[in-house]
């Protein structure tokens, strides 16, 4: 800011916000926006893009909350221009008639939830298409957390960098568009990544022309008992679809995996299933003392491990077993229970409780949910988010398990094969349910599906 002429980011910025506002509405003659406008800078750019909807015929009314605090250039800029204003008390009409709604109530420096007053301009715009400024209001731009009433965006329009409440609350934001006001020469070092096709795509394992198949990774799965027959044949199909390597099943539900995925080799237990490159644990192995004896036969081999589900419960019982784990190649992938279990409450900042959860374990850590978190011991974090629910389903768990063991045995550390694999298990999911509900067997059956459209993704 000190090398621009003052105002110049917030004109940029509000620019941007115009160009997505048009193109939101479809016409701008005749078009109603409704600009909801709080104090400082955030209703600076909702004022500066009415400047700029105003100068291309759109009839624009600024709901002004405080209206002694709102931003003073933007708003005479915008009265200049023709713009109309009313108090928030007026302001529910304006919105329930406006074609397109415009949320500059907070920015990033915002915490907790609307007052009543915003609250009810929100309420009034249920129906209406929201476009966010920076972000949706109410939203924690650090973590993505709601705390009381909060916005929910058709559209967000973000301004120099994509901040954590984009990926941990994407659900929130709808589609985000960053506009370029020309931070990058400053940005820091990034709060976390996000996968993109063509990063899943580039390591994705694919044979060559000298491969065989030991050379692609030998994976094996000890999962599923007599109780929990299910989590083996997820997880091992999982495997088996993920790669054309070979994959060795290790448990008492051997005969339901050689019914089901003949191209598994079952055998009874870890010691007599033979040489691998990684092992998947955990899924209906039972909490018990059998249970814990497939655990520690699995560290025994001295390869990668991806940990999951009962696994990691077993780890949160005994202190031994944590012990054993910390500094080697190992993925544990708990949901929020038990995460809780192995390190504390997750709370509101994923991120934060991953990276700290990692270090204190030792490992990778990889913590499920709609945005999906993969953090490193030194602190390297990834986000994920999911584009919907789909994948919020029993045995669900187990597929991830299978991909991400895997990808490990395929030679990706894990923090690469727990991002890949996510990301691939989300797209699996969003193909299998295709709009409806869909079991863990179908997000399972919907794997190369999903490998096939990564890999379209990253040509294109």
């Amino acid at each position: 800011m000190a090398r621009v002429p003052d105002g110049t980011l917030m004109r940029r910025a509000a620019f941007g916000l115009a160009v997505h506002a048009r193109r939101m509405l479809g016409r701008t003659a005749g078009s109603r926006v409704a600009l909801l406008v709080g104090a400082g800078d955030n209703g600076g750019d909702a004022l500066w893009a009415g400047v700029e909807l105003r100068r291309r015929g759109v009839a624009v009314t600024a709901v002004l909350l405080s209206p002694e605090r709102a931003h003073a250039a933007g708003l005479a800029a915008f009265l200049r221009a023709g713009g109309r204003t009313c108090a928030a008390t007026a302001g529910p009409a304006v919105v329930a008639r406006a074609d397109l709604v415009l949320d500059g109530i907070v920015g990033i420096s915002g915490r907790g939830g609307l007052r009543p007053d915003a609250a009810a301009l929100v309420a009034a715009a249920a129906g209406r298409p929201v476009l966010a400024v920076d972000l949706p209001s109410g939203v924690d731009a650090d973590t993505g957390a709601v705390e009381g009433e909060a916005v929910t965006a058709t559209e967000t329009v973000t301004f120099g960098a994509r901040k954590p409440v984009h990926v941990l609350a994407a659900p929130r934001c709808g589609p985000v568009h960053l506009v370029d006001i020309g931070l990058a020469p400053f940005l820091p070092s990034p709060h976390a990544q996000v996968l993109e096709a063509a990063d899943v795509a580039a390591r994705w394992p694919v044979p060559g022309p000298s491969d065989d198949k030991y050379s692609q990774g030998v994976v094996g799965i000890a999962a599923g008992s007599d109780v929990y027959p299910g989590a083996a044949v997820l997880a091992t199909g999982a495997a088996v679809l993920a790669t054309s390597g070979l994959v060795r099943f290790a448990g008492s539900a051997a005969p339901g995996v050689r019914a089901r995925w003949v191209e598994a080799l079952a055998t009874a237990d870890i010691p007599s299933a033979g040489r691998t490159q990684a092992w998947a644990v955990g899924p209906g192995i039972g909490t018990d003392d059998a249970g814990r004896a497939v655990l520690e036969a699995a560290l025994a081999t001295g390869v990668p491990l991806v940990i999951d589900a009962d696994g990691t419960t077993l780890l949160a019982r005994h202190p031994d077993l944590r012990a054993a784990v910390r500094g080697r190649p190992v993925l544990l992938t708990p949901h929020a229970g038990e995460f809780a279990r192995l390190a504390g409450d997750v709370g509101a900042d994923r991120v934060a409780a991953t990276r700290r959860a990692a270090a204190e374990l030792g490992v990778t850590v990889l913590l499920k949910g709609n945005a999906t978190v993969v953090a490193d011991p030194d602190g390297r974090a990834l986000v994920h988010p999911s584009t919907g629910s789909w994948a919020a389903t029993a045995g669900s768990g187990d597929v991830l398990t299978g991909i991400a063991g895997a990808l490990l045995a395929a030679g990706l550390d894990p923090w690469w094969a727990g991002g890949c694999a996510a990301y691939v298990h989300a797209r699996a999911a969003d193909l299998a349910a295709d709009g409806a509900p869909a079991p863990a067997s179908a997000i399972q059956a919907a794997i190369p599906a999903a490998i096939r459209a990564v890999r379209v993704d990253r040509a294109l």
